[in-house]
């Protein structure tokens, strides 16, 4: 059974603590919006698509219940709490997105008629109600176009290599990178995964390792710094991680230490590949230069829990992303096909 980080059912939503894992797998309640900001911005939930879901989701849960007096009061209360959501995490492109979608959905049912009141509250519920659906379904479809570019020409089982946490914890279920690990083992072609633990927050080590054990799949940890020294000793067929968002000419945001791990996968040529949902892609920025970088706390860096382990006194500086850039990236792997940096203005565009 796959780790379920969201539940959801009727205007109740719940998420798994991931601030807890892997010690405690506690659930709490997202009363609204509020809820919703704060356990995207303190990382209870993190991930792309998971904190795009969340964010939608407290939305619903904020309006449930409610009576509007007008199809204009309650767009201006969407909207808001929108706009709102949009603050908690600025390096993810889904939930600006998805928030985006909503605004322009809300703009069409105020204009129409034959809508009431009510109807354009369902609709907007329905609309959010359907991303955990979808987001399941694209990720099963980026494990399969996943599997197929990892395999082809190669009928032996793989040695691979990820970053972060991009599973069922980072989704609505199953995953992106590790949805596509997790495509290669139900092949049985998965001969052995190594996860990075993903230093200051060690999202690798608390969160993909639990995954990993979960799932019983041959894995092994390695601290960030190992990298280098894996693939300089040992036949790795290939790197995958996920993405918070990818520029047009194919630039990637990711987990801090992304980027260190591209450069020295192209040195030992090893394949380096980004698997994302259509909705991490914003052809709207030409390059990474023009992603904004979220930076954290300095206690992330100086403390692990309550225990301080860096001298008091020091500076610190906590980027939580850092951008690949496309030529260090073998393949993009998206729900609609794997495609080089350099296709996808051209492919992945809506037309």
């Amino acid at each position: 059974m796959t780790l379920e980080a969201i539940k959801y059912k009727a205007g109740r939503l719940q998420i798994l603590d991931q601030l807890l894992l892997p010690a405690e797998s506690t659930y709490i309640p997202i009363a609204g919006v509020k809820d919703g900001w704060n356990a995207i911005h303190k990382m209870q939930v993190r991930g792309a698509p998971a904190i795009a879901i969340v964010g939608c989701l407290s939305l619903v849960v904020e309006i449930y219940d409610k009576q509007n007096d007008s199809k204009e009061a309650l767009k201006k209360e969407i909207d808001e709490h929108l706009q709102y959501l949009v603050t908690s995490r600025p390096t993810a492109v889904n939930l600006k997105l998805a928030a985006d979608e909503l605004k322009s959905l809300t703009a069409t049912l105020l204009t129409d008629e034959d809508v009431n009141v009510e109807a354009m509250k369902k609709s907007v519920i329905d609309s959010v109600e359907q991303m955990l659906q979808k987001d399941i379904k694209d990720n099963r479809a980026i494990g399969e176009n996943g599997t197929n570019a990892l395999l082809k020409g190669i009928d032996r089982p793989l040695k691979l290599m990820t970053h972060c946490n991009t599973g069922s914890l980072a989704t609505a279920g199953y995953g992106t990178a590790l949805g596509v690990i997790r495509s290669v083992n139900e092949r049985n072609l998965l001969e052995h995964v190594f996860c990075t633990e993903t230093r200051p927050y060690n999202q690798g080590a608390r969160l993909t390792a639990y995954e990993l054990v979960h799932d019983k799949l041959p894995a092994t940890l390695i601290t960030d710094s190992m990298v280098a020294a894996l693939l300089n000793s040992r036949k790795i067929d290939a790197i995958i991680v996920g993405a918070d968002r990818v520029a047009a000419n194919g630039d990637t945001a990711n987990k801090i230490g992304t980027y260190q791990m591209a450069v020295v996968a192209k040195h030992h040529q090893v394949p380096f590949y980004v698997a994302a949902p259509f909705t991490s892609i914003d052809v709207a920025i030409a390059d990474g230069s023009h992603i904004k970088i979220e930076e954290r706390p300095e206690r992330e860096l100086t403390h692990i829990g309550e225990l301080r382990i860096a001298a008091p006194g020091i500076g610190c500086w906590n980027p939580a992303f850092d951008v690949t850039p496309a030529e260090l990236i073998t393949g993009i792997i998206t729900e609609i096909g794997v495609f080089k940096p350099s296709e996808l203005t051209e492919k992945v565009r809506p037309k």
